[in-house]
This record gives structure tokens, C-alpha cells and sequence, in this order.
């Protein structure tokens, strides 16, 4: 993978973290954990408690998501980006295009989904 490759996968990473930044803020999530407001109004407390749970669990995918982000531009800048983390094997840029985050080339992303 060439300097221009990655500086165009940096540059993505670099949108998609402002992007998540915003997503999350406006979930209130802050330094000092998640704040989520349901709609106190609610008759049925059944349903804010499913309400919160769903927030809650969106909240936990951003910060993952978030912190895929993190570590991929961390690897960028210590010079260990596009290798797989488990055998490090050159991870195709294919799959970087299309999934920047990845840390396991194809092989090895699929021996450990199993």
C-alpha cells in the first residue's frame, strides 16, 4: 500500500471520528459516562425502560465503532497500519477501502468469527 492510499484512508478515518464525536455528543455521552434522557411523560414504564435500552445499546456501538477509529489511526502513525494483527500478513487495501477499521486480514477475520 502506497503514502497516497493511506493518507486517503487517514483522511476517511479522520471524517468518521468528527462524525462519531458529534453522534455521540449528542447521545450525552461525556468524559464522565452516559446520560440518556427518555421522555419522563411516559405512562408505561415498560416502554421508557425499552426506550433506554435501545439508546444505551447505540451508545455501545458508537464508542466501539469510535475506538476501532482510535486504534486504526493509532496504527497509522506508529507505521503498523494494513497489517493483520494476527499473523501480520499486508491486509489487502481492498478491504481497507471498504472497511478502514480492519485489523485481521480476510483469513484470519474469518477463523475468528468461528
Amino acid at each position: 500500500m502506497d503514502q497516497a492510499q493511506i493518507d486517503e484512508l487517514k483522511a476517511r478515518l479522520d471524517e468518521e471520528l468528527q462524525s462519531l464525536d458529534r453522534q455521540l455528543a449528542e447521545h450525552g455521552v461525556a468524559a464522565e459516562g452516559v446520560e440518556v434522557d427518555v421522555d419522563e411523560g411516559f405512562a408505561d414504564s415498560a416502554q421508557a425502560t425499552a426506550e433506554r435500552s435501545e439508546q444505551l445499546a447505540l451508545v455501545e456501538q458508537l464508542q466501539e465503532h469510535h475506538r476501532a477509529v482510535l486504534h486504526a489511526l493509532a496504527k497509522i502513525a506508529d507505521g503498523t497500519y494494513g497489517k493483520c494483527e494476527r499473523c501480520g500478513e499486508d491486509i489487502p487495501f481492498e478491504r481497507l477501502e471498504a472497511r478502514p477499521t480492519a485489523a485481521l486480514c480476510v483469513s484470519c477475520a474469518q477463523a475468528a468469527a468461528s
